[in-house]
């Protein structure tokens, strides 16, 4: 087990009608006024957007709303909150929503009290230092960025997607209400459930060898979900199931499940090529779901490195799936023609499990292929500039890559 620390502030207040607590929950904290980050749609029309407002109304904390925030929120609505935090002199930015909300309010918090262009912090050109509290109201069980320390944002002008991560980003408190997830879509829910696990996945495959508290913890929060997405999907309104997903969604991504993985030298808990390769994608075609995009390019990238490290691939296929590599020694091949070698074994194994992790993703309505999105191989070329940006001309820890593996990863998920 590597050397790690971990930090994880955030007060997490979780259960039903959680989100009638929120102000007073907030004035207890000593917070009076706040800048409310929300998308517009769904917390609108379900009435959650008002229930908060009641909630801080009744408990003298003032607000003022910064609405409209869209999926991959953009530079521009970042850059719009930083005016309203300052004009206000508010002490709290508080996202309802899922984690477009919660990033565009972490960028927000970081932006306020910086002198320059909240997008420096983006593009590596200045650290943050400070920031302005952030809390959240959790609708959608997925991104994990009501615990975590990261923050993804776009910049359409520049075609970008990237990410900053730092402890300053971790919410002082966050709201988590699985009765306010039962109306969310199947195909956000299935895209949610995906992003959770390719959380863990990324810790999981980033290429240390293992941590065996730690890979239990990883395997049994992913049996976890996926034993409760199905469930779900029978019956939407299974507070169990989805309560289960609202938790599993927080730790996949608060850092527990990477504890003694990390990369030395690199003070990241994972590989998160698959995250690079993905970010890329939805800033190319906005409307990409994050989670759908690693549906697919999750799978292909398994493919493509799993020979680096098999050890790790049979430890999940059988943490997970109960996949194990036959053994001519006790299983009975007779019906096999062909010799079972055990590379052969090993191999078979491994591709057994990547098919099942693909067809359980298929099997929630999620994207088997790239071009499910409307991309062709022409498109590829488009991802190639952010990517070198984002992660540079080699990147990957599980397996180092170029910018031509990449490409070539992006061509077997078409």
């Amino acid at each position: 087990m590597n050397d790690f620390t971990f930090y994880s502030p955030t007060r997490f207040v979780f259960g039903r009608g959680v989100c009638d607590r929120v102000g007073t929950e907030l004035e207890t904290a000593g917070y009076r006024r706040a800048l409310l980050v929300y998308g517009g749609g769904s917390v609108v029309r379900c009435g959650t957007l008002d229930r908060v407002k009641a909630s801080l109304d009744a408990s003298g904390i003032g607000h003022v709303e910064l609405g409209g925030v869209r999926p991959n929120p953009e530079i521009a609505s970042v850059r719009e909150g930083v005016v309203l935090a300052r004009e206000h002199d508010v002490d709290l930015i508080l996202a309802v929503g899922g984690g477009s909300t919660m990033d565009a309010a972490k960028a927000i918090a970081v932006g306020a009290v910086y002198d320059g262009d909240v997008w420096d912090f983006f593009r590596k050109r200045a650290v943050p230092a400070a920031r302005i509290d952030t809390a959240c109201v959790v609708t959608i069980p997925a991104s994990g960025s009501e615990g975590s320390n990261s923050c993804v944002i776009s910049n359409d002008e520049e075609h970008l997607k990237c990410g900053l991560n730092t402890d300053l980003n971790r919410p002082v408190i966050s709201f988590l209400d699985p009765e306010l997830t039962f109306t969310l879509p199947a195909y956000q829910t299935a895209a949610g459930v995906t992003d959770m696990i390719a959380h863990i996945m990324e810790r999981f495959f980033s290429g240390e060898p293992a941590a065996h508290v730690t890979d239990n913890i990883a395997c049994g929060i992913i049996r976890a979900v996926i034993d409760a997405a199905g469930r779900v999907m029978d019956d939407p309104q299974d507070y169990d199931a989805r309560a289960a997903l609202m938790w599993a969604g927080t730790l996949a991504h608060n850092g527990l499940a990477g504890c003694g993985l990390g990369v030395p030298g690199t003070g990241r808990d994972g590989d998160w090529t698959c995250h690079g390769l993905e970010h890329e994608l939805s800033a190319f075609d906005t409307s990409i779901t994050h989670g759908a995009g690693l549906a697919v390019i999750f799978p292909a990238w398994m493919h493509y490195v799993w020979r680096e490290h098999p050890e790790r691939f049979l430890a999940f296929g059988s943490q997970v799936f109960g996949i194990e590599p036959v053994d001519p020694a006790v299983d009975d091949l007779s019906d096999i023609d062909e010799e079972i070698t055990p590379e052969r074994a090993v191999r078979d194994a491994v591709e057994a499990t990547i098919d099942e992790l693909q067809d359980f993703f298929v099997s929630l309505g999620m994207p088997r292929t790239l071009s499910e999105f409307g991309m062709s191989e022409d498109d590829i070329e488009h991802l190639m500039p952010g990517l070198a940006i984002n992660r540079g001309e080699s990147f990957g820890s599980f397996k180092k890559l170029t910018l031509d593996d990449a490409r070539a990863i992006y061509r077997s998920a078409l």
